[in-house]
């Protein structure tokens, strides 16, 4: 019996700078897909800001799958969470990186 070995392809690897006048800090953004169906195995999303929270790399907060299954990253703290599909994931993340950056603005 052969065993097929699935092939994972970086399809984005982004990094968006955000001005100071919009909340300062950067966005990461990195997916992973299957070559052979596209769908995505692995995924990376955060918000970084050292001026915000310098622990855990600058990471605000973020969400990823590289080890212990689908999690959060909050402020230092990692939390599990319900994956129900990739698109769900990012609007979450977006979500909680607009609120932490309108929260920053609304503090000055």
């Amino acid at each position: 019996m052969m065993r097929q070995i699935m092939a994972e392809v970086k399809i984005i690897d982004e990094y968006h700078q955000i001005t100071a006048r919009r909340g300062n800090g950067r966005l990461r953004r990195e997916v992973w897909v299957d070559e052979r169906t596209q769908q995505v195995v692995r995924y990376n999303l955060a918000y970084i800001n050292h001026r915000v929270h310098a622990s855990d790399n600058g990471r605000v907060v973020g969400y990823d799958n590289a080890h212990d299954g689908h999690h959060r990253h909050y402020f230092g703290k990692i939390e599990p969470v319900r994956f129900t599909s990739f698109q769900d994931t990012e609007a979450r993340f977006e979500a909680d990186w607009i609120a932490i950056r309108d929260a920053i603005r609304d503090d000055k």
